[in-house]
Order: C-alpha cells, then sequence, then structure tokens
C-alpha cells in the first residue's frame, strides 16, 4: 500500500500480508497526513477513512461501493487524476524484483521498494 502525492511521487508506504486487506494498513498512513485532497479506490470506501479526513479538514475523493445503502458524493473530475498514482505502480512493477517479490525479508522488500522509487523520482 502506498501513499503518493499529486504528481504520482511516493512519499510513504506500509507491506501488507497478500491476504490482508487494504484497510488493514490505512490508519498509519493517514496519521500525520495534511493535504487538500485525499484519493483513492473503492477499497478504501470506509466510514471511518472518510470521518477520519473529515476531520483532519481533507476532502475524500473515494467513489462509493456498488453494495452501500446511501452513497457519498465524490468529485469525479478529481478522481479522473487518479492515473497518477496508477502509473506509479507501472513504473515500480518494471523492476523485476518488485513485481516477482524476490527479496526474502520484509526489509529488503521494502528497502528495494525505497531505492526504486527514489531511482523513479530523479528521472
Amino acid at each position: 500500500m502506498a501513499l503518493a502525492d499529486a504528481l504520482g511521487n511516493l512519499v510513504d508506504f506500509r507491506l501488507l500480508p497478500g491476504q490482508a486487506h487494504d484497510l488493514r494498513g490505512t490508519a498509519a498512513l493517514l496519521k500525520g497526513l495534511t493535504c487538500g485532497k485525499f484519493l483513492a479506490d473503492r477499497a478504501f470506501d470506509a466510514n471511518w477513512v472518510r470521518d477520519t479526513l473529515i476531520e483532519k479538514k481533507i476532502e475524500p475523493v473515494i467513489p462509493p461501493k456498488s453494495n452501500r445503502r446511501f452513497p457519498a458524493q465524490f468529485d469525479r473530475d478529481t478522481y479522473k487524476w487518479r492515473h497518477l498514482i496508477e502509473n506509479f505502480f507501472g513504473k515500480l512493477k518494471e523492476y523485476r524484483g518488485i513485481a516477482m517479490r524476490c527479496s526474502k525479508t520484509d526489509t529488503s522488500y521494502s528497502a528495494f521498494i525505497a531505492i526504486a522509487a527514489t531511482v523513479i523520482r530523479l528521472k
């Protein structure tokens, strides 16, 4: 799970087990976050995420899940910019070691992600 800025550059990331839901690591990424808008996909559509963002005066731009009884409103035009984050993941997966999870430990895998993100940023 990664947190990227408006230009698609990595700000912070957390490793999660493969079977864990994305919301499991969200609280750690939201701690200390300051920004104007928070763009995320449907997986992050939870009341506690929206409430946390609103408390921090951050506008949540998260499309509602299809099973919501009362779907929340979101800015569709702003949501279109989420492709920059997906582009970052595409660039990150160009590194074979990251795409295939070749590292034996979480520490070395995290270090490899940090190095790759730095190289991407410097290009």
